[in-house]
């Protein structure tokens, strides 16, 4: 008997006139990639969306086809984002940075957890804009570079170059928005723009130059969405 699996859409790509090809990061933190016949039909068409959680199965003729998906949409459902022009470019945002953090065959422990809670508290919370920021950080301590601001409170800057805190400016240092993450959890221009650029950085240095990519547009947008607001 074949297994249900739960995931996120985060890739679709027309085939043919109503075929899909379309990525999840399955619940088990793995990548499961495949054609969903009739994906793109009207009937169907509403379930495979990207952002959509969907309870799925996957079928092979034999060893050497290509997979097939079939599912249904489930919870948390995202109505709420869709009619929010700022948390839909987050939600695509989150999209693309899973699209180029993982790679086929590739298993990230913790990673589809993290973009559950995440979407769950850009539908309900009131601050989702700081649970976004606090992600990114997560992301980056997933896949082996983390960022301990809960612990270094008390130094002002952080070292690019050697991804430490310290209390000493210099030409590899940027001032870390501490009070984002603090009591006060302040949103502002400067505080949002300086966790944007520390994660580009990071992650640019980190992951993207091993594979050749450049951060992605649809993350470029939603930076120069919200930023562009809290000016």
């Amino acid at each position: 008997m074949k297994s249900k699996l739960r995931g996120i859409i985060f890739y679709t790509k027309k085939i043919k006139d109503h075929d899909l090809f379309i990525k999840i990061l399955s619940s088990d933190d793995s990548l499961n990639s495949g054609l969903v016949y009739g994906g793109n039909s009207t009937k169907k068409k509403l379930i495979y969306q990207n952002g959509y959680f969907v309870d799925y199965f996957i079928t092979k003729k034999n060893q050497s086809s290509v997979p097939i998906i079939s599912g249904d949409i489930c919870k948390p459902f995202l109505g709420d984002i869709i009619n929010d022009k700022y948390k839909l470019n987050a939600l695509l945002s989150i999209l693309s940075i899973i699209n180029i953090s993982i790679l086929e065959g590739q298993y990230i422990k913790g990673f589809y957890e993290s973009v559950l809670k995440l979407i769950t508290k850009i539908i309900n919370s009131k601050h989702w804009i700081i649970d976004y920021c606090e992600w990114l950080f997560e992301l980056l301590k997933i896949i082996g570079y983390q960022i301990d601001y809960n612990n270094n409170s008390n130094k002002n800057y952080f070292n690019i170059s050697i991804q430490e805190f310290s209390n000493n400016k210099d030409n590899n240092t940027i001032k870390f928005p501490h009070d984002l993450f603090s009591e006060k959890r302040e949103i502002s221009f400067a505080n949002i723009d300086l966790i944007f650029k520390i994660f580009e950085k990071i992650y640019t240095k980190n992951h993207l130059d091993n594979i050749n990519y450049n951060m992605p547009i649809n993350f470029l947008n939603f930076k120069k969405i919200i930023l562009n607001n809290l000016k």
